[in-house]
């Protein structure tokens, strides 16, 4: 699989990495097993990413992709494991921009460091925190300070607005950004992407699915378990709502999914196409989707070895997103 440059990371990284929010809750149950057949076919497929946070699951999903790696060449900690990037900062209680201490971070790093087995981190970003801590310097000579004394190897900030990825980017210590990217999520092509490629700074591009909408296989009528996002979040009841269908109404998003899937034409699964449209997008690093079982690993990954998409394709969508997104999401993020 094609790897590219992790921004100022030093790594380079498989474009379609494993996004692994499903692995700890939120997205209905995944069993031990289930995961770490998932986890395991995402590596066996080249994938050299894997996204994850102290929070998803309370650790679960970092205690999973702990135990998936511990077999593999290399052991947990050896050179030749897959990339790790890991999220602190939702543990904040209550979420303030206060709570962002230095004794705070050093308690969430470490707590990371025990659940994946790893002495330093590979990457640790600021997970959607308030926005006052994207400006607070004192929290960027913090993880500074984790760096210098090898707890972590680099740092990066996930983020809910091009705003708060601008910001952070005014800080050189900061080596990536997250940002919901997809075909109905386009802002970030307008400043935030270019100004990161100018910076030298990676992209993580998440929610490149928005939940399962440019899968294709959502109607009006599909429903959702009592512990899914996509059920108890669908107006930002939990978090913000713009990591449940990025943000897209549902039944807007299921209509406008069946324009982009007739675009797509039946000989590429949707999904792909939509992976294959962020991949493409210049600045993006790697594209994070999640998995809940083998088959939508391998859906995931055949994307890597796509065409990149036509003129005509990508007008296409550019018109579907302005006939019928926009309006809802482009001035919010």
């Amino acid at each position: 699989m094609e790897s590219r440059p992790l921004g100022r990371t030093g790594a380079d990284v498989s474009v379609i990495g494993l996004g692994t929010w499903q692995l700890g809750g939120d997205w209905g149950d995944v069993s031990e097993d289930a995961a770490a057949e998932v986890l395991d076919a995402a590596l066996d497929a080249g994938v050299t990413l894997l996204d994850t946070a102290d929070v998803y699951g309370d650790g679960r999903s970092e205690e999973r992709i702990r135990k998936a790696l511990a077999p593999r060449a290399g052991g947990v900690g050896g050179q030749d494991r897959p990339f790790v990037a890991t999220k602190a900062g939702r543990r904040a209680d209550p979420f303030e921009a206060a709570q962002y201490t230095p004794e705070n971070l050093r308690a969430w790093v470490d707590r990371s460091r025990r659940n994946l087995g790893v002495d330093t981190l590979d990457l640790v970003q600021l997970h959607c925190p308030p926005t006052a801590v994207y400006s607070d310097q004192r929290v960027y000579d913090t993880l500074d300070g984790f760096v210098a004394d090898g707890s972590i190897a680099a740092y990066g900030v996930s983020v809910e607005t091009v705003a708060e990825g601008l910001t952070a980017l005014q800080h050189e210590g900061v080596a990536t950004i997250q940002v919901i990217l997809n075909i109905f999520r386009r802002k970030p092509l307008e400043e935030l992407l270019p100004a990161a490629v100018g910076a030298g700074v990676g992209i993580l591009a998440r929610v490149p699915l928005a939940s399962g909408l440019l899968t294709g296989k959502y109607d009006e009528s599909t429903t959702f378990p009592a512990d899914d996002h996509r059920n108890f979040n669908r107006n930002g009841e939990a978090f913000d709502v713009g990591e449940t269908f990025a943000g897209v109404p549902f039944e807007v998003g299921v209509a406008a999914a069946r324009e982009v899937a007739e675009v797509a034409g039946n000989a590429v699964p949707t999904a792909a196409f939509a992976l294959r449209w962020v991949i493409d997008q210049p600045g993006v690093t790697t594209v994070i989707p999640g998995a809940r079982n083998v088959t939508q690993v391998r859906g995931n990954v055949a994307a890597a070895s796509m065409a990149p998409l036509s003129d005509s394709q990508h007008a296409d969508l550019e018109r579907i997103y302005d006939e019928r997104i926009r309006a809802h999401v482009h001035d919010r993020w």
